[in-house]
């Protein structure tokens, strides 16, 4: 049976740290909790289920965090957990089986993510496979006869576990103020962390995300190296900057240059919002219609769901046309 050390990284988590640990204990060998700067219960609340807690000075990277927290483990295997997931009763023997039946060539091991949808995250889809377990040691094999080469790529097990996923509260504030202080100081945001910024600027963002990130979406507008749908994003959070900052001219070419290209549900909703503010309720649910029916999502999957879906039975009612409003409700 593989050993398993599990490794967090915590920060004032006294609403959720014990449900957390208390789902984590049937499985781990050994739990570390590196803690960033607590002012609340929280070290007190991780002492009740180890001895292994350490203080961190925050750099401002979650990544230097996370390696600290892998650098004290001992166990076989590495499991990252936060501490606002749980595992229920079904998963735990999951996860207890996992560890009697784990061939030892496995060096990670994904697990599903649930109830995203229901939480607000940036992520499109409520259940979904994650990289969760780690082998510690990784062992270096050379392969192929002939024009022999060393292995590199990860062997990866897709387990049946599902993690329960239960925030107290949505991060996109710390994680947009981050976003923001990479563009000030000039930092390359890498193309999977550019994907992660539009979609928590365009779910949960405010007016001054928008004009924190106007300037920057613009320049990426007219890059050359930008392909179909990362220039629709960069489109579209461009267009929803220009309206938020009533800048006309700006919403009139965004506007122009996405529906030039396949477009995107995000973009028709935008649209939609702009006649709708301007009272033209027909014009409105037609680019509402085009949201939920003739385009594709590329960051929030609700512009293709229920967002467009409800503001076209409210344009049809605020045009007194009932029936037509029904017609569009049964697809809620």
């Amino acid at each position: 049976m593989i050993t398993v050390s599990v490794c967090m990284i915590v920060k004032n988590e006294e609403s959720c740290l014990e449900r957390c640990l208390k789902s984590l204990v049937p499985v781990a060998d050994e739990i570390i909790v590196v803690d960033t700067g607590s002012s609340d219960r929280t070290k007190e609340i991780a002492g009740r289920f180890t001895d292994r807690i350490y203080d961190f000075a925050w750099t401002g990277s979650f990544s230097d965090a996370r390696n600290y927290s892998f650098s004290l483990a001992e166990c076989d295997y590495i499991y990252c957990a936060d501490a606002d997931e749980e595992l229920d009763e079904e998963n735990i023997k999951k996860f207890i089986q996992l560890k009697s039946t784990l061939l030892p060539e496995i060096e990670i091991v994904q697990m599903y993510y649930c109830n995203q949808l229901e939480n607000n995250t940036i992520y499109n889809f409520d259940r979904e496979l994650r990289p969760k377990l780690y082998k510690r040691i990784r062992s270096f094999i050379w392969n192929e006869p002939i024009h022999e080469q060393v292995l590199l790529d990860p062997v990866i097990y897709d387990s049946e576990i599902e993690i329960i996923h239960r925030p107290a509260s949505v991060h996109a504030g710390r994680d947009l103020a981050r976003f923001e202080k990479m563009i000030n100081d000039g930092e390359i945001i890498s193309k999977r962390l550019l994907d992660i910024y539009v979609k928590e600027l365009y779910i949960a963002g405010d007016e001054n995300n928008y004009a924190a990130a106007y300037e920057y979406f613009e320049k990426m507008c007219d890059s050359p190296d930008l392909d179909e749908d990362d220039l629709l994003c960069a489109l579209t959070i461009a267009l929803k900057a220009s309206i938020i900052a009533n800048d006309k001219n700006k919403q009139f070419k965004y506007a122009l240059r996405g529906a030039a290209t396949k477009g995107c549900s995000e973009l028709c909703c935008e649209l939609g919002n702009v006649f709708f503010e301007l009272n033209d309720y027909a014009e409105a649910a037609m680019w509402y219609y085009n949201a939920a029916f003739e385009t594709e999502p590329l960051i929030n999957i609700r512009s293709k769901k229920d967002i467009p879906l409800n503001a076209i039975i409210n344009c049809y009612e605020l045009m007194g046309d009932k029936d037509r409003a029904d017609e569009f409700r049964a697809y809620l």
